[in-house]
């Protein structure tokens, strides 16, 4: 999914003659803690409740302000993978998007992305998840998947990263479709896969938060 595809369009922009007032309102109102600034229709970064919060005069013009992360922002058709990494590099919980021409076209808001995400990754579908530790010239997805259905598991979705600690290792994320993964893990080891960690989701339809703190981990943010 595609920046553009993921445009919040009820959360409008601030303008530099909008008041901080004006900004606690809107923010109040769409329930945000950020807002963007933009100017003749360039995006030149975040107020944050915060900063605004720390200014003397109770309203102050936008303009006024010292603002935030002007670097915050992406090209339309950013994937949804460099939304998350600019906001979880940067602690915002909105990203602006612009054109080929840097111009303007609207935020999204992290929640949204994290709703998406979970959708693609299958982290709300029953089963566990399992961290292996390899080197990186041992990755072989085609081979572990093998081992995987081999002993009749299937792979829902998985991710890879390096890892900070060793630039020759790498950590593989996976999710498969059962959450008693005993078994994978014994098949696993016994062919020289280190698994530093294990995690079931048992996912509540009714609970915003356990998904997100299910989708963080998956994630490693």
């Amino acid at each position: 999914m595609l920046a553009s595809e993921l445009i919040n369009d009820m959360i409008p922009p601030l303008k530099l003659s909008d008041t901080t007032t004006l900004a606690l309102a809107w923010m109040d109102e769409f329930r945000c803690n950020q807002l963007a600034v933009v100017s003749k229709g360039k995006f030149l970064g975040l107020v944050s409740e915060e900063l605004i919060l720390d200014q003397e005069s109770e309203s102050t013009l936008i303009g006024d302000l010292e603002l935030e992360c002007n670097h915050c922002k992406l090209n339309q058709s950013a994937h949804f993978f460099e939304i998350i990494k600019l906001a979880s590099s940067n602690t915002i919980e909105l990203v602006g998007v612009v054109d080929e021409q840097d111009d303007y076209l609207g935020v999204i808001t992290i929640k949204d992305t994290i709703f998406a995400l979970s959708q693609t990754l299958a982290v709300q579908s029953v089963g566990a998840i399992v961290v292996l530790s390899l080197k990186s010239i041992d990755y072989s997805l085609s081979e572990i998947s093998r081992l995987v259905e081999s002993e009749g598991y299937r792979i829902l979705s998985s991710s890879i990263k390096l890892d900070e600690s060793d630039s020759e290792l790498l950590k593989l994320t996976l999710k498969v479709n059962s959450e008693d993964v005993q078994r994978l893990v014994a098949t696993l080891e016994r062919f020289d896969y280190k698994v530093i960690a294990q995690l079931q989701t048992k996912p509540n339809p009714d609970s915003d938060q356990e998904r997100l703190n299910v989708l963080f981990k998956y994630l490693d943010l």
